[in-house]
Parts: C-alpha cells; sequence; structure tokens
C-alpha cells in the first residue's frame, strides 16, 4: 500500500482550490478532456465489466472521521477512479435495457458544468434571478405538452406570482406527494369553524369533514411512492387501495367502483383516484378518460402519474395512448426518464393554476408575499436549476427530435416482442405498449407442456422457472456484459401465479437489434449452466406427466 501524501495546509492553497483550474495534464484536467471528447470511451474503458461484491466496495467507504488533512486533487481523483467509477454501473451503455436510464446527449455535460458553476437556489429570486422564468417556462412548455391551452392563457399564468402551473423537483415521488399534497389540502379546505388541514392537522379535518378516513385509489401497479404519499401525508399506507388489473395490467374500471363504493359506505371519501400513464413494470397505460369520467362523477381529485410515460406525448403516432390526461387535476413527468436529461429533473404539472395556492407558504426572510419566489409552491427547499437542463434538451432536440427518439424507442420494442415471441426457448410475457416489455426463458419441452397444463401443474411448475429466470438475471449481470432487470408480474395467463420475469426498457437509441439478438444468446447460454435448476425442473414435468412420451 502507497504511503499517502498530504496536501498543504494554508490560505494560499485553499485559496486556489476556489479560483485555479487544475492543470491540462492532471489526472482530473485529462478526465475532463476524456469526457467532452469520449464519453462512452471513458466510461467504457473505466467501469469494470465484471460485478465486484458489495460488501468489498464498502471497505473502501469505512473511515467514519472526517479526514484530518487536505488531499491533493489529483491523487483524490485517482482514488475516486479506481474504487467509485469503476465499480459504478454503466447506465449509458447500449447494453444496459434493465431501467429507465439511458445515455446522455453530449451537449449536457459542458452544460451541467455551468449549471453547477453558477449554483443557483431556485427557492427564491435572490439567489437565482434568470432561473426563476426559465423554470416557469419549462413548466408552461410541458403545461401546454399535457394539457394544450391557448397562448392567452399561459400569457396569463406562466409567470404570476399568486399562481403556479407546476413544480420542478427531484423525481417522481416528491412530485407524486406534491399532487396529493394539494389535493388533500384542497379536499380539507379552510371553512367556518375550521382554520383548514394545513393548520389544524389530519385529525382535525377529518372530525370537521365527517370523514372516517380518506383513501387514495390506484391500480396494483400503482409506483411505490403513492405509498410514501400517504406516510407523509397523514393519511396511512392501508388507505391506499390497489385495485386490480385486467388481463393487459390496465386497472378495471368496475373494480375501482366496487372499492370507492365499499369506502363510502364505510363512511370515508376518496381523496384521489390516480391513473398511471406507465407503469414501471410493464409500460402499459390505464383508460384514463374512463377514470377522469369516475373521478369526476364521486368529486375526487384525478391525478396521472406519467412520470415514465409522459415524454410520449411528444409523439404524434403514439400520443393518443395517453387521452384523457388532458382532463387530469395534476400529472407527473419525470424529464430524466424519456427526456433524456440527468437525474434529478421531476415535475408536477396542475391544471388550475390557482390550485398551488392550498400549499402555498411563507417566510419573512425569504418567499415574501407577492415575490415570485418558486419555493412558495414547493415541497422542497433548496435545490438546483435543473430546469435549464430541461430548457436546453426541449431546445436542442425539439419536439420533433423527441418524436422520433419516441416512436423508434417503441418500435424497437415491438421488434424485440417479434424476436422473443420467435425462439422455441423463450416466451413473451407482457407485450409493449411503450418501450417495455416482460419475457422468460422456457425450455422447449416446457413451453410445449404449458399451453395444455392445468392450474395445479402451472403452479407446481412455476417456482421451478422462476428460479432459473432469477439465476439467469444475476449471472448476467455478475458477468457484465449486458444488463436486463426482473421482476415479479401475475399473468392472466398462468392463472395469476406469482411468475418471475426479465423486464427491458429499450430507450436508449444506441441500443442496436444485433445486440438485443446477443443478450438473448448469453441468456440461453447461462441457462444452459443451470443444470440442477434444470433437473429440478425436468424432474417435476415428469412428475406431472407432461414429458413427451417417446
Amino acid at each position: 500500500m502507497s504511503e499517502q501524501v498530504f496536501a498543504e495546509v494554508s490560505e494560499e492553497a485553499l485559496l486556489k482550490i476556489f479560483t485555479l483550474p487544475e492543470a491540462p495534464d492532471s489526472t482530473l484536467g485529462k478526465i475532463e478532456k476524456d469526457l467532452s471528447e469520449n464519453l462512452m470511451g471513458f466510461l467504457g474503458e473505466h467501469i469494470v465489466a465484471r460485478e465486484k461484491p458489495l460488501h468489498e466496495i464498502e471497505h473502501n467507504f469505512a473511515a467514519s472521521e472526517v479526514p484530518e488533512q487536505p488531499r491533493y486533487v489529483s491523487d483524490h481523483t485517482e482514488f475516486l477512479l479506481n474504487n467509485l467509477v469503476a465499480h459504478s454501473v454503466h447506465t449509458s451503455s447500449p447494453r444496459f435495457i434493465g431501467h429507465m436510464t439511458s445515455a446522455l446527449p453530449y451537449f449536457l455535460l459542458p452544460l451541467a458544468k455551468l449549471m453547477v458553476g453558477l449554483n443557483q437556489n431556485l427557492v427564491k429570486i435572490e439567489t437565482s434571478k434568470a432561473f426563476t422564468p426559465l423554470e416557469r417556462n419549462v413548466l408552461g412548455m410541458l403545461h401546454h405538452l399535457v394539457y394544450q391551452q391557448d397562448a392567452s392563457f399561459y400569457q396569463r399564468w406562466m409567470h404570476s406570482a399568486q399562481h403556479s402551473l407546476g413544480a420542478m423537483c427531484s423525481g417522481g415521488t416528491v412530485a407524486n406527494i406534491t399532487a396529493l399534497w394539494v389535493a388533500r389540502n384542497l379536499l380539507l379546505k379552510p371553512a367556518q369553524g375550521f382554520a383548514g388541514v394545513a393548520a389544524e392537522g389530519l385529525a382535525a379535518g377529518l372530525q370537521h369533514y365527517g370523514y372516517k378516513r380518506l383513501t387514495i385509489m390506484v391500480s396494483e401497479r400503482g409506483h411505490y411512492s403513492l405509498s410514501k404519499a400517504a406516510d407523509v401525508l397523514g393519511i396511512g399506507r392501508q388507505n391506499l387501495v390497489g385495485v386490480p388489473t385486467d388481463d393487459r395490467n390496465r386497472i378495471r374500471i368496475d373494480k375501482l367502483r366496487e372499492a370507492c363504493e365499499k369506502v363510502a359506505a364505510d363512511g370515508g371519501r376518496v381523496l384521489a383516484i390516480v391513473g398511471v400513464g406507465g407503469t414501471t413494470e410493464t409500460g402499459h397505460i390505464d383508460p384514463l378518460n374512463e377514470l377522469a369520467d369516475y373521478a369526476a362523477e364521486i368529486g375526487a381529485h384525478f391525478h396521472v402519474d406519467a412520470a415514465w410515460g409522459g415524454a410520449t406525448l411528444m409523439s404524434d403516432k403514439y400520443r393518443h395512448l395517453l387521452d384523457g390526461v388532458e382532463r387530469a387535476d395534476s400529472v407527473t413527468i419525470d424529464a430524466h426518464k424519456q427526456m433524456y436529461v440527468p437525474m434529478g429533473a421531476g415535475m408536477v404539472l396542475f391544471r388550475d393554476p390557482s390550485m398551488v395556492r392550498a400549499i402555498e407558504h411563507h417566510a419573512e426572510y425569504v418567499i415574501r408575499h407577492g415575490s415570485k419566489d418558486l419555493g412558495a409552491h414547493t415541497m422542497e427547499g433548496s435545490r438546483p436549476g435543473m430546469a435549464m437542463l430541461v430548457y436546453s434538451a426541449l431546445h436542442v432536440m425539439g419536439r420533433r427530435g423527441y418524436e422520433l427518439l419516441i416512436d423508434k424507442s417503441i418500435d424497437k420494442a415491438k421488434q424485440f416482442a417479434e424476436l422473443i415471441a420467435a425462439q422455441d426457448d423463450f416466451e413473451l410475457v407482457t407485450a409493449p405498449e411503450l418501450c417495455l416489455l416482460t419475457y422468460r426463458f422456457v425450455p422447449q419441452q416446457v413451453k410445449v407442456a404449458l399451453a395444455q397444463a392445468n392450474p395445479e401443474q402451472v403452479k407446481r411448475l412455476t417456482p421451478h422457472l422462476n428460479a432459473i429466470t432469477r439465476f439467469i438475471q444475476k449471472r448476467q449481470r455478475e458477468t457484465g456484459r449486458s444488463f436486463v432487470s426482473r421482476t415479479k408480474l401475475n399473468p392472466a395467463q398462468y392463472h395469476r401465479e406469482p411468475t418471475v420475469v426479465f423486464r427491458v426498457v429499450l430507450a436508449n437509441p444506441l441500443t442496436t437489434t444485433e445486440m438485443l439478438q446477443e443478450v438473448l444468446e448469453e441468456q440461453r447460454e447461462i441457462a444452459a449452466q443451470a443444470m440442477s435448476l434444470r433437473g429440478a425442473l425436468h424432474t417435476e414435468m415428469r412428475e406431472l406427466g407432461l414429458l413427451a412420451r417417446s
């Protein structure tokens, strides 16, 4: 182990850190040059392909005391390259198709550096100035994408101090919480003898309005952030009601109606109905128009969680998949997903610009009455100017550029689904509506047997197939050549038996059909190594009388 070299501790040395850039031939200088000239090459060279156990990585980050002595920037950078970068996840790789992350456009890297250098705090005008109207402009553009109001609407409301078209936030979780926060405060609003839930709390609000409880209704495929929202807002996780879905993973309106009627009969009140605009696991979209109709019928807030699928509105060809989203009271969209900006760029949009007044906060030293401080209508206080990167991406790529990316991604998912369906030993589990799909490896003989198997036989075979799927996914991840994620579904075609599946997200424009073929071939090779698991499956097949007779 080499001896550590410490930097000088002096006022002059510290001032240099603040005022002088690293030399071009220093480690950090070389990294900057490599990042600007060949990002994919740099990441491919420095991120190791084979997975290192997490407990070994933890050894490098185990010191509990703040370092006493300063280190030279180059030495510290070398440490980061060897211990952090090397074992990071190569999310921009075209073979990383397991999660909702993708390659980033090159122009965002220097702009991100500019954003960090400016270090604006979007909570107040005094620390953000021009970033405030820019952020309001971004919210206005996305609001128009969803709600398509005329120009006079945005001239009136986009920069109004007392109103807001939405809020930028760190991601879909905070966006969903903000939407339901607004919904709660509007429902339990101030009235004679009651100062409002924001002032008196949930228990007082329920007592004043005569409700035993509040509920949030969403399909069983709803995102876990809604459970967090129910917790944080005092509604309670048990009052987040998961409604059964149909064969296409879409909420069943008949079951929703039954659940809402039961809530009312028990003395409760439905606070909000949440439609999913692209489920995290399968990418399917709820019948938003039907949800809007029913929400209006019972007087519930209608929120659409389109964190994933919202960008599809950019596509003339596929926008119709989200028909009804324009009727939502609020909508969540994550720009760091299919809008190709770095992590930390979510937003919530409100159909009515005055709705945010239900959560308005002020303080004398900041976000004063009458100011245009964005912090008056957001959950988060101090936060960076991520809206700048969204603004730039919208202008550099334009709607038509995004349309091309969205269309290509969905078409690629359909092509991959066709490729899977053509294999003797793979099976498509959920067909893509957006650019997500799920599938699994099933040996040919088992695949034939499953087509005629009864529910009991399916129940006995499924755990063996689940074990093989887990084995393949884990080994493929550890090998490091490519990556798909996995999840557990309850497919109707298998009598709702819990089924582990591969989950693929095809948003990266650099992913090719040849790469997808290689992913399947690698999985087939790994499956051949699962001898004991396949042996157990074979034994189960024999005991069930499902083996083909010779």
